[in-house]
C-alpha cells in the first residue's frame, strides 16, 4: 500500500516553498538531485506527452558561461523594464548588476527541456487553438507542471531552488554552451542547493478573495486600478526577497 502523507504535511510542504537565489557552495548528494528528476518525470502532461528532458549541469565553468550569457542579453530586458514607472519595476534591475548569484553559486542546475513535437499526442485542435493561449498553450502547461514538481521536491528534501525563465534571447547561446539539438527548446533553468539565507514569507491572496461559488461573483472582479495597486503591493514583498536573497 502506497505511503501517504497528511493534508496538513503536503499544506506544509507547499507552503513553505521558497524561491532562493543564494546558495551555499555545499555539494547536493547524487541521490538527492535523483530524487528531484523522478519527481518531475511524474508530472502531468496533455495526453500524457511527457514533453520534458532534464541536463543536470554540476561543472563550475559551465555555470560560468551560463551566467555570462545571462549578463549579454540583460541590457535588452532590463531596458524594456525600465519603461515601466520606477515603483513597478523589478527590483531585479537593482539587485543584478552582475549577473545572476544563484546560477553561479548553486551546486547544481536542472536545465528543463521540451520537444514540442510531442503536443501532437494531443487533440489536434490544440495545435490550432488561440483562445486557450495560442497553439503552444499545452506544451508551455506541460513543462510549467514539471518545473514545479521539481520545485516542490527541492523543498521536501530541506534544499533551495529557483525556476529562471529562459528568454528567446537567451536561449540561443544556451544551446550553444549545452549543445542542446535545434528541435528542443530550453523552457527553465533550476538552480537547486542550500538556502544561504532565511527566505522571507511570501504573500498570498486570500481564499475569500479568488474563490466563487457556482458563478463568477462580478462584485469582486478588480479594476484596471486595483490590479496596479496591486502590483505595487507585490513590488513590495518582491524587494524584500531580492533583498535578502543577494
Amino acid at each position: 500500500m502506497t505511503k501517504k502523507i497528511s493534508p496538513e504535511e503536503f499544506l506544509r510542504l507547499v507552503r513553505t516553498r521558497r524561491s532562493c537565489r543564494k546558495f551555499k557552495p555545499d555539494p547536493i548528494p547524487d541521490e538527492s538531485v535523483d530524487f528531484i528528476l523522478e519527481a518531475g518525470r511524474w508530472a502531468m502532461s496533455g495526453a500524457n506527452g511527457q514533453p520534458w528532458e532534464f541536463i543536470v549541469i554540476k561543472d563550475q565553468g559551465t555555470k560560468d558561461q551560463i551566467a555570462r550569457a545571462f549578463i549579454k542579453n540583460r541590457d535588452h530586458v532590463f531596458n524594456i523594464e525600465r519603461t515601466r514607472i520606477e515603483e513597478a519595476r523589478m527590483p531585479a534591475l537593482r539587485q543584478y548588476p552582475s549577473g545572476m548569484p544563484s546560477l553561479l553559486a548553486a551546486p547544481v542546475i536542472i536545465a528543463v527541456l521540451g520537444e514540442r513535437r510531442t503536443v501532437q499526442a494531443s487533440v489536434l485542435y490544440t495545435s490550432f487553438a488561440f483562445g486557450e493561449g495560442g497553439p503552444g498553450a499545452v506544451f508551455f502547461k506541460n513543462m510549467a507542471n514539471a518545473t514545479q514538481l521539481l520545485c516542490l521536491a527541492a523543498a521536501a528534501l530541506g534544499l533551495g531552488a529557483q525556476w529562471c525563465s529562459v528568454s528567446s534571447l537567451w536561449e540561443g547561446s544556451l544551446k550553444t554552451i549545452l549543445d542542446v539539438p535545434e528541435e528542443l527548446t530550453i523552457h527553465t533553468l533550476v538552480p537547486v542547493g542550500y538556502p544561504d539565507y532565511k527566505t522571507p514569507p511570501p504573500y498570498r491572496r486570500k481564499l475569500s478573495e479568488i474563490v466563487h461559488y457556482e458563478k463568477y461573483d462580478r462584485s469582486r472582479q478588480r479594476t484596471g486600478e486595483d490590479i496596479f495597486n496591486f502590483i505595487l503591493k507585490l513590488r513590495k514583498f518582491t524587494k524584500q526577497a531580492y533583498e535578502h536573497g543577494i
